[in-house]
């Protein structure tokens, strides 16, 4: 199968053009400069110029290939609700380029969903599209489903975790390492799910390879870690003081972060598992955050 992929030399994207590499796949990537068009060359893949806003560009990536797995995403969380805009757009264009065929499309989308005293499951539908909560992937993909478009979604845990992270877990070292304590929310007990981004690869891998129209894939590989015991990891790391604050207190420690530092993120991946065949078997987040440099100076960010 040769298989268009966005953010293809991304921390997840990367990961999933090594994975389909290695499963004897073709790989068309998407490259905005030329040292990333170099990074896939070395890799094996095939080099396609373009960026998420250049419609166009994403048009004529999904018409050559066999199937689209997209994975870019405009990481500055400050502006979150621009970089969701744009990444609806995005895969709109994708679904475009796909009509009218059985190529399947893979998007991206966070673990949001208004559950509350359970793990959240595949089954449960997203967050509604909202000032609060601006993330249209999944809706977007349900569009596209919804006209005959072989779309589906690969919800992402908020910790996909590996040497050279450059998301929530970082920012929270961060916060931690510029006002001299770790913090958490009320009790911590809001639960986070985590999963290492190799393993995370194998769940687009095998969902590509056995496409299902509208489906939510799990790459969840731990359901549950209390937020607090991942604020005590950071606090005992750094040797700063571990806190709880109150709803009102936490805009003044973690700013535009509150948002996501309130939110449930915990699910499991039990449909996912069974019906893909998947199994993790890369390191825990515990593990990582020993051993993959999250307190490097130079890694974070």
């Amino acid at each position: 199968m040769r298989v268009f992929v966005t953010g293809a030399t991304g921390f997840v994207g990367s990961a999933v053009v090594d994975e389909l590499i290695e499963a004897g796949h073709q790989v068309l990537g998407l490259a905005r400069s030329e040292a990333s068009a170099e990074a896939l060359v070395r890799v094996g893949a095939e080099v396609h110029r373009g960026t998420i806003d250049d419609l166009d560009s994403l048009r004529s990536g999904a018409a050559s290939t066999d199937a689209v797995i997209h994975t870019a995403f405009d990481h500055d969380f400050s502006r979150f609700a621009e970089s969701c805009r744009r990444d609806s757009i995005a895969i709109e264009a994708l679904g475009e380029a796909l009509t009218g065929s059985t190529r399947p499309l893979l998007v991206t989308s966070g673990l949001a969903m208004a559950v509350s005293g359970r793990l959240g499951h595949e089954g449960d539908p997203c967050l509604p599209v909202s000032d609060g909560y601006p993330r249209a992937s999944e809706p977007t993909a349900l569009v596209l489903a919804a006209r005959g478009i072989n779309a589906a979604t690969v919800r992402l845990s908020p910790t996909v975790h590996g040497a050279g992270d450059h998301g929530f877990v970082p920012i929270l070292i961060d916060l931690a390492r510029r006002t001299g304590r770790s913090a958490y929310i009320g009790d911590g007990q809001i639960g986070w799910s985590a999963v290492h981004r190799r393993d995370a690869a194998g769940v687009y891998r095998r969902a590509i390879e056995a496409p299902r129209a509208g489906a939510r894939w799990h790459a969840i590989a731990e359901e549950h870690i209390p937020f607090k015991d991942i604020a005590t990891a950071i606090g005992e790391r750094l040797g700063v003081p571990v806190v709880s604050l109150s709803q009102e207190e936490a805009p003044a420690h973690f700013g535009w972060f509150t948002k996501f530092a309130g939110l449930s993120f915990a699910a499991t991946s039990t449909v996912t598992r069974e019906a893909l065949g998947w199994a993790p078997r890369h390191p825990t987040l515990a593990e990582d955050l020993d051993d993959a440099g999250y307190f490097d100076l130079a890694s974070d960010r």
